[in-house]
């Protein structure tokens, strides 16, 4: 049926004029898109920013210098991440011209290549599903292809028309109610490299793997051609200008990573599936955290079914076979995401419940460096949400690694724990997990560093000394007492306590993000502090920050003690 669709919307933009001879009339400004491929453009939204090669009259964001950088880094993590970076005149133009139709599209004979490989690898997922034994049944296969088409036809439609800032929430949230509404179908995987991890770690058959990576792959082509033929336009797969490949496969790796374990963790482990309902908020949100950051590198596509979506519905603009290394960085962040599952859960695979201390510090190294990865990348490429992003990957990761080792990923978060009392956590243990987060916070500053090319980011306030660390103190303890309250309790908030937590960091960063630039801990502080002395920064604000961060987890315990005396009766 969406193959045959696909034809229609051919079909129904098949009268429009010639874009060549459109833009021969406008003086020929844009008739260069078909002598050879535009730069590299890049939007600030979508799986996100994607980097689309050959688009026309889109303008080109510079990568910042160090100095521009580093003046931006008094808002740090979040400061300006709240709302909308003004669009320019091109852009408006480009987006009237785009909702116009005109622009290139797939040629007929393009057209007819990709509907008919598509029909082909469903014809194999069709096959295969009847070969699994029943492991694998006809509703299996519709659920896969309609979710991964509605999520590749989203990112479509967000980058060639949709919201320059919030076009990432809108594949998000696609991501996250198609997985509601079908993972009780399929499990709602609409990823090949979902499909990948979940099958290395032993929750999916690999009788049922085959037919779903080629229903997800066709689903991808399918979509791709929906919105290319629909619109009336294209755009290319690639490293955006001033980035290498390497650097935007580094991006892919680590957030194809970052959302495969998400699933793993929430939607597959003995400690959650089938028990909890925060798997769709938690693994849509995923694309959140990942989408503003590091989908300015690379485009963030995360999935090889929109990367190969993306990359055939633009072949016939600049070839095709960039989604082939897409494919290999984001299959080895599936399989390094199966590994750590398995360090992470033992006890799903050797009966061994309670996590040891060497596993519940992998689980705050884990945390603690996706958290300050995604930090560092919003600010260095200045997001128009960082606020948002920075706080998805910290719900994400809260909501996956929660059952495993309380998800604290903030030393004053720790200290504040211990403060509190109850025996939740003895000192050995606390001391152990603030040597891990910091050592994941400054390994995650020094990987971003160098996917940027060496530019780093400064720690220093942008007001007053005295504003910028009182800020810092009231919204740690905000942190840290929200944590103390809503998942260290006799009764915690089971369903609701990772938006609970990762909301304090858009209270915090949007409130004072323009004072400090909203840190809120010391493993955040200290990763941005001590990479950027790689470009002669200073660790002199370093001490200052760490200091009203404890202190703000110290006055949380103490109000947590006055406020909750239930918790300490017997």
């Amino acid at each position: 049926v969406f193959v045959s669709l696909s034809l229609c919307f051919s079909a129904s933009v098949g009268d429009q004029p010639k874009a060549k001879e459109a833009c021969a009339k406008d003086g020929g400004s844009a008739c260069a898109i078909f002598e050879e491929p535009a730069p590299l453009y890049l939007m600030q939204s979508h799986t996100a920013g994607l980097a689309a090669k050959g688009a026309p009259n889109r303008a080109v964001p510079a990568v910042p210098n160090l100095e521009a950088i580093q003046e931006q880094a008094q808002t740090l993590i979040v400061a300006g991440g709240a709302g909308a970076a003004p669009k320019s005149a091109g852009a408006e133009k480009a987006a009237v011209q785009l909702k116009s139709g005109s622009g290139p599209k797939l040629s007929g004979a393009a057209l007819v290549i990709w509907v008919v490989t598509a029909a082909v690898l469903m014809a194999m997922a069709t096959f295969l599903s009847a070969m699994s034994q029943g492991e694998c049944t006809a509703a299996m296969v519709v659920a896969e292809f309609v979710g991964t088409f509605m999520l590749v036809f989203s990112v479509g439609c967000n980058v060639l028309v949709g919201d320059p800032t919030w076009g990432v929430l809108s594949i998000a949230c696609t991501l996250m109610v198609s997985i509601y509404a079908l993972g009780g179908v399929s499990g709602g995987n609409f990823n090949p490299a979902v499909s990948v991890g979940l099958a290395l770690s032993g929750k999916m058959p690999f009788a049922k793997l085959a037919s779903y990576i080629c229903t997800q792959l066709a689903a991808g082509i399918a979509a791709g051609v929906a919105y290319s033929t629909l619109l009336g336009e294209s755009f290319g797969l690639g490293a955006a200008d001033g980035y290498t490949h390497f650097e935007a496969g580094l991006a892919e790796f680590f957030y194809t990573f970052m959302l495969v374990f998400v699933v793993l963790n929430t939607a597959a482990s003995e400690a959650h599936a089938g028990k909890d309902q925060f798997y769709g908020l938690a693994i849509g949100f995923s694309v959140v955290a990942g989408g503003y950051g590091a989908g300015a590198i690379s485009g963030g596509c995360f999935n090889p079914a929109v990367a190969l979506g993306i990359d055939s519905s633009s072949s016939n603009k600049g070839g095709f076979g960039e989604c082939l290394a897409y494919f290999s960085f984001e299959l080895l962040g599936a399989v390094l995401a199966a590994v750590l599952f398995r360090a992470c859960r033992p006890g799903d695979f050797s009966g061994r419940a309670t996590p040891t201390l060497a596993t519940k510090c992998l689980s705050e190294f884990l945390g603690t460096f996706m958290l300050v990865l995604t930090v560092g990348l919003n600010v260095l490429t200045s997001s128009p949400a960082a606020v948002f992003s920075i706080a998805a990957s910290l719900m994400c990761m809260i909501f996956a690694l929660g059952s495993v080792s309380g998800a604290h990923f903030n030393p004053a978060v720790t200290f504040a724990i211990i403060l509190s009392g109850r025996q939740l956590i003895n000192l050995a243990e606390a001391i152990a997990y603030m040597v891990v987060q910091v050592f994941g916070g400054v390994l995650a500053a020094f990987i971003y560093v160098a996917m940027h090319n060496g530019k780093s980011v400064a720690l220093k306030p942008s007001a007053s000394a005295g504003e910028a660390l009182l800020g810092e103190l009231v919204f740690t303890f905000l942190l840290a007492f929200v944590v103390l309250s809503v998942a260290t309790v006799k009764s915690p908030l089971s369903q609701y306590f990772g938006l609970a937590i990762g909301s304090c960091v858009t209270a915090g960063g949007l409130a004072i993000g323009s004072l400090s630039g909203g840190s809120l801990n010391p493993a955040v502080s200290a990763g941005l502090s001590i990479s950027g002395l790689v470009n002669n920064g200073s660790l002199a604000w370093l001490p200052n920050y760490a200091v009203v961060e404890f202190v703000g987890g110290a006055v949380a315990a103490v109000a947590f003690r006055a406020t909750h005396t239930a918790e300490y009766g017997k």
